[in-house]
């Protein structure tokens, strides 16, 4: 197959966000929350751990904690014990706690809209920080790469790249800055729904026929 020019790449990137549209019209955050604290910390949350774990958990700790300053004051043990069902829920409990002294402290008890302020948070990297700024904010600062993302960008061939970051540059230079949260989403959809690790269905894909992988994954 001869290689794809840059020219091609960005047309058929085009077409596969038109059918994604199509496709996923809804595609959103999956995780629940109602306001940018909730969703920070249930994206703190998710790490190495499903949406729907999180969601099961984060409804009750919602309801009791309600501010940074509820968070930032709760005794760390009970805490952990709220989080027990979460994976690696010791550390992610002593970090929300801390991000939460720090939004205290810092930022009036409210989650700053700004990259350099959310990734100075514990527990926040780029990733978490893209989260929230894109769908908490509606702010495009990074398209973000989660498993699903980087597993996408590889079958699709719209990257060579290997790592989180490299990734990420290579996929916000095939689209439309406006279109980096919105891209996230539609490969996570399509990730959960159509293109798994183990068992993607390629028979059944809505974007085959752009897909230079298709047929070829493990099944």
């Amino acid at each position: 197959m001869p290689r794809e020019s840059k020219k091609e790449l960005h047309g058929r990137v085009a077409r596969l966000c038109q059918q994604f549209q199509q496709t996923y019209p809804e595609a959103h955050c999956e995780l629940v929350y109602s306001n940018p604290l909730e969703l920070l910390i249930a994206t703190i949350l998710s790490a190495q751990c499903t949406d729907k774990q999180v969601n099961k958990v984060t409804g009750g700790l919602f309801q009791r904690y309600r501010s940074a300053l509820d968070f930032s004051q709760a005794p760390l043990e009970e805490l952990e014990h709220e989080l027990r069902s979460i994976g690696l829920y010791r550390n992610k409990a002593k970090n929300i706690q801390a991000c939460c002294r720090k939004l205290v402290e810092t930022h009036g008890g409210q989650v700053p809209p700004s990259m350099e302020a959310l990734v100075a948070l514990d527990g926040v990297g780029r990733k978490t920080a893209n989260v929230v700024l894109g769908n908490a904010f509606g702010l495009n600062h990074g398209v973000v790469v989660d498993t699903h993302v980087a597993r996408l960008s590889a079958r699709l061939g719209l990257t060579p790249a290997k790592t989180p970051e490299k990734i990420e540059l290579a996929l916000c230079a095939l689209v439309p800055v406006s279109d980096w949260t919105q891209l996230s989403l539609w490969l996570i959809f399509h990730g959960r729904r159509r293109c798994s690790a183990r068992s993607p269905q390629c028979d059944l894909c809505e974007v085959a026929s752009l897909c230079p992988s298709r047929g070829k994954c493990a099944s």
